[in-house]
C-alpha cells in the first residue's frame, strides 16, 4: 500500500459524494471518482481528483473504496462492476444508507472480494458534507481503524464507533433518520394546520423560537417551508427510500412503527405530487387526501 499518498476511489458523486470527494482531495489524498452519470464525475476534476469512465478504472489501484450511492442495489451493482480489479486488502468504507438486509449482503460481498469492510453511514446532509462536518457512524473490525480514521477526519467532525460487527452502524442510522423524519413531518403538519385554520404559520415559528422546543433543525426547516425554498439537502425521493427501510427494520424487530408508517405515506404523497427532487421539507407540500 502506498503509505505516502493513499489513493481513494469514491463511487457516487451526488449531494454527499461530490463534497466528500472534494474534501478528500483537499486533504491531500489522491482521489478517483466514478458516477453513473459521467458528467457529475467530470465536474469534480481538479488537482488530486481524477474522473474515471468505469468502476474498474476507479478501484484498480485504490487503497480505499468509498461508496456514496442511492441504495443497496446501487452499491452492489457498482461493486460488482469492479470485481477482479480490487486491490486485495483494500478498505471499503460504505457511507450509503442501505438498511439491515443490504448491509449484511454487502459485508458478504466484501469478504468475497477480499476487501476489509467498514459499515459507515453518515449523519448529515449536503451542507455538513460540504463543510467536512459529517458525523460518521462506524462499525467494523478493530484492525484498520486507525488507518480509516484519517479518511473520516477529512470528511467529518466526529466518528462514533458503534460496534465491531458490520451492520450495527446501519441499524443506528435508521433510528436516527426516523427521528429526523418525525421532526420534519411534525413541523410540516403543524404549519399546514395553522394555515388551514386561517392562522399565519409564521406565528408557530415565532412562539417556538427561543423556547424549550426550539432547535437549529426547527429553524432551518421552518424557514425553508415558509419561504418555499426546497433546494435539496436530502430529497423526498431518498426520504421515501429510507422510510421504507425503517419500516422493514421495525417489522424485523417486531415493532409497530406507526409514526414512521404515517410519515412514509406523507412522503409518498409528496413524491406522487411531483416533489421527489425537492428537499424533504417538501413534506409541507404533501397534498391533502380526498375527503
Amino acid at each position: 500500500m502506498n503509505t505516502t499518498t493513499p489513493t481513494i476511489a469514491v463511487l457516487g458523486c451526488g449531494l454527499i459524494g461530490a463534497p466528500v470527494a472534494r474534501n478528500l482531495a483537499n486533504k491531500g489524498f489522491k482521489v478517483k471518482v466514478w458516477n453513473r452519470t459521467a458528467a457529475k464525475a467530470q465536474a469534480l476534476v481538479q488537482d488530486n481528483l481524477q474522473a474515471c469512465a468505469s468502476v474498474a478504472e476507479a478501484v484498480s489501484d485504490a487503497d480505499y473504496i468509498v461508496t456514496v450511492l442511492k441504495d443497496g442495489d446501487s452499491v452492489a451493482s457498482a461493486m460488482a462492476a469492479g470485481s477482479g480489479h480490487f486491490r486485495p486488502g483494500a478498505k471499503w468504507l460504505q457511507l450509503s444508507t442501505v438498511g439491515i438486509d443490504a448491509a449484511a449482503s454487502l459485508a458478504q460481498l466484501a469478504s468475497q472480494q477480499q476487501l476489509v469492510y467498514f459499515d459507515t453511514p453518515v449523519q448529515g446532509t449536503r451542507q455538513p458534507a460540504e463543510q467536512g462536518q459529517l458525523i460518521i457512524l462506524a462499525s467494523g473490525p478493530q484492525a484498520g481503524r486507525e488507518a480509516v480514521q484519517t479518511v473520516f477526519d477529512a470528511i467529518g467532525k466526529r466518528t462514533l464507533w458503534v460496534a465491531d460487527e458490520a451492520g450495527q452502524a446501519s441499524r443506528l442510522k435508521l433510528a436516527l433518520n426516523n427521528w429526523a423524519f418525525t421532526l420534519t413531518h411534525g413541523l410540516a403538519e403543524s404549519l399546514a394546520l395553522a394555515k388551514g385554520l386561517g392562522v399565519d404559520p409564521a406565528l408557530v415559528v415565532d412562539v417556538v423560537s427561543n423556547g424549550p422546543m426550539d432547535c437549529a433543525y426547527f429553524q432551518l426547516k421552518s424557514a425553508a417551508m415558509l419561504a418555499g425554498n426546497y433546494t435539496p439537502s436530502f430529497s423526498v425521493a431518498n426520504a421515501v427510500k429510507d422510510s421504507r427501510l425503517i419500516l422493514d427494520a421495525a417489522h424485523q424487530a417486531g415493532l409497530y412503527a406507526e409514526v414512521a408508517g404515517a410519515g412514509l405515506h406523507r412522503f409518498e404523497r409528496a413524491l406522487a405530487a411531483g416533489h421527489g427532487d425537492k428537499d424533504m421539507a417538501a413534506s409541507f407540500l404533501a397534498p391533502d387526501l380526498p375527503a
